[in-house]
């Protein structure tokens, strides 16, 4: 890194992968803004935090508007929702929600972080996707919508601002022991699907944090426009 202290937002950092980045970041040297939906969220030490509800357009607006005046060197969108369904059941409201705070607002907020951007000619921009982004399987429908948008958004913004030396990606991580996964697959789901990772295990939240690191620091001078995955050979095999 250069002397330069960098800036840089993570969305979704009160737990799992997000807190992960934004701590990671944090050790780096950096100023850390994260966001989260709780008033009382609890982000890493030393970083700074904003309240906001990704669904509520009110609170989306005053966020926006809050980071237009920063100067936000490096974004990660990495908050993310998802609801598990059959394709013929799916609600559209639910459909709709998932998109918002998947696809719609990581837009808008990569929209917010561009002036500054462009006129430093410096950034750096990881969407974070998942291996439904290159892959998929049944009942994730609108989960697979939202992330193969997400990807195709990036890999557009990469291709206007990459020669303004604004690098933009996306990372896709496979399955991450996390509180969340653990919930959802239980100790016997774990085990049959370390049978399918050719790695035999899940994948560390501090593994993705410290490519991420790697991913938007200067050391990167030639990745953009690239969903980069991180899945132990899952998506591959």
């Amino acid at each position: 890194m250069s002397k330069k202290k960098y800036c840089a937002l993570v969305t979704g950092a009160t737990r799992g992968i997000g807190f992960a980045i934004a701590k990671k970041l944090l050790d780096d040297g950096m100023e850390v803004i994260v966001t989260g939906t709780d008033t009382d969220g609890k982000p890493p030490e030393g970083a700074s935090y904003y309240s906001v509800d990704f669904l509520n357009n009110n609170s989306l607006q005053g966020f926006i508007e809050y980071i237009k005046t920063k100067n936000i060197d490096i974004l990660i969108n990495n908050a993310g929702i998802n609801k598990i369904s059959n394709f013929s059941s799916v609600d559209i409201k639910d459909f709709d929600k998932i998109l918002q705070v998947n696809l719609r607002t990581p837009f808008l907020i990569c929209q917010s972080v561009l002036p500054y951007m462009k006129k430093q000619k410096w950034g750096r921009i990881v969407n974070l996707t998942s291996i439904y982004s290159i892959i998929s399987k049944e009942f994730r429908a609108p989960y697979s919508a939202s992330k193969f948008g997400l990807d195709g958004m990036t890999v557009a913004l990469a291709a206007e601002v990459s020669e303004m030396g604004i690098l933009a990606n996306s990372v896709a991580p496979g399955f991450i022991d996390t509180d969340l996964t653990r919930n959802i697959l239980g100790e016997d789901g774990i085990q049959n699907l370390k049978k399918s990772i050719p790695i035999k295990r899940l994948g560390q939240v501090s593994e993705i944090a410290s490519f991420v690191s790697w991913l938007v620091s200067e050391e990167n001078t030639y990745i953009s426009g690239q969903n980069l995955t991180i899945d132990g050979g899952f998506s591959r095999v």
